[in-house]
């Protein structure tokens, strides 16, 4: 864990939980692509620069959960150096705090202000594509959360963020985090179109070809959506119907679930709605789910 790994001229990755993008700019300079879920990330991190003797510059958050910023707050103290995140996903970066109650839906309990929701405050500016060094690419990448974004270096290396999953597991955990199904699924049709050199997600295999991966991870949104439909034949409520998908992928309920997996199937929810496969309706001061299947 923690090995650098050279994948085409001056670009590599940190292998860590979510992979880190790291790109020279020059013989001393290096930019990172995120940063590690917490500070002992950042440590780790900084061991490899001072190993190489590279002087970080800036920091490119492809978006802003804990996993992806945890590393900021260490990593700027230590180096000084930039950070830069994309549109909503900056003031994410500035008030980490948003993350688990905009999944909460309130103020988080204290199960969810932690680390792998909740990151440290860093100072981020906000990116865009006259920001980045010459010779990378902005490639816009919603769907998974609000603004996120991947980039290309210049030696073609295409680091994808969260677009997607492998298939261990999208077939260990199934329902996978999504904010906006509609933008995912038109983000993933694009990226299984893509051609670069090397393709570089953060939870998934480094690979030359992207395609086959970005359909399978459609497929299981589809595979979802049809689950649903068939759970609310009946009309139900929210609460029933996690419960009902939880019981049938055999999935463990605990706090930091019942908010990734149930934000995530309210975003199934609208987007059923509004594409008019469900109707929503209200009953007895509850509101129910209903197929029109």
């Amino acid at each position: 864990m923690y090995e650098l790994i050279n994948v085409a001229g001056g670009s590599y990755y940190i292998q860590s939980p979510a992979k880190i993008g790291l790109v020279k700019l020059n013989d001393n300079d290096v930019c990172l692509i995120d940063s590690g879920n917490d500070k002992e990330a950042g440590r780790k991190v900084r061991k490899i620069l001072d190993d190489n003797g590279w002087k970080l510059t800036a920091i490119f958050n492809t978006h802003s959960n804990a996993d992806h910023i945890g590393g900021n707050k260490y990593l700027q103290a230590q180096t000084c150096c930039k950070i830069y995140a994309p549109g909503i996903e900056c003031d994410f970066t500035n008030h980490p705090i948003l993350e688990p109650s905009f999944l909460y839906g309130g103020y988080p309990p204290k199960e969810l202000r932690h680390k792998f929701l909740m990151a440290q405050e860093s100072k981020a500016e906000f990116l865009t594509q006259e920001i980045l060094p010459e010779g990378f690419e902005l490639i816009p990448l919603r769907g998974h959360f609000f603004d996120m974004v991947g980039f290309r270096s210049p030696d073609d290396v295409v680091y994808l963020a969260d677009c997607l999953s492998s298939r261990n597991t999208l077939d260990k955990y199934q329902i996978t985090f999504i904010y906006d199904v509609a933008e995912y699924i038109l983000t993933l049709e694009i990226v299984k179109n893509l051609e670069a050199k090397i393709f570089v997600p953060a939870h998934a295999p480094v690979s030359e070809n992207i395609s086959e991966l970005a359909q399978y991870n459609i497929d299981k949104v589809n595979e979802i959506s049809e689950k649903i439909l068939k759970i609310c034949l009946e009309p139900l409520n929210f609460e029933i119907i996690l419960q009902k998908l939880f019981s049938e992928y055999n999935l463990t309920m605990n706090f930091e679930q019942y908010v990734l997996t149930g934000s995530t199937v309210r975003s199934y929810l609208s987007w059923l709605k509004d594409t008019g496969r469900l109707e929503a309706y209200f009953e007895n001061n509850l509101l129910l789910w209903k197929s029109l299947q």
